[in-house]
């Protein structure tokens, strides 16, 4: 079985809680967040998102400013998403 699959009532009274109590209190650069936490409150963050899609620079930054923009930069965040989508037309679409 998993650890990540193990639930309290599976592990109490044999030997697995400290395992269990290690596991929760691993942290990875996904659990920090550097000058705020527009991010953090996401079930899957804008950077692990356009990593595991491959998105490029352009497209991960439309993506990033598009979750946050309601949190953090609001008007200015849309229009950076506008920015970076004409950059995109011009880079991979040019005439």
């Amino acid at each position: 079985m998993s650890i990540d699959k193990i639930r309290p009532e599976d592990y109490e009274g044999h030997g697995l809680d400290r395992v269990i109590v290690e596991k929760k209190s691993a942290t990875t650069a996904l659990d920090k967040q550097v000058g705020g936490k527009h991010y953090k409150q996401y079930p899957i963050q804008p950077v692990e998102f356009c990593q595991k899609n491959g998105l490029n620079a352009i497209e991960s930054s439309i993506v990033k400013y598009a979750v946050r923009h309601r949190d953090k930069g609001g008007k200015e965040d849309v229009e950076k998403i506008i920015h970076y989508a004409k950059l995109l037309l011009e880079l991979e679409y040019a005439d």
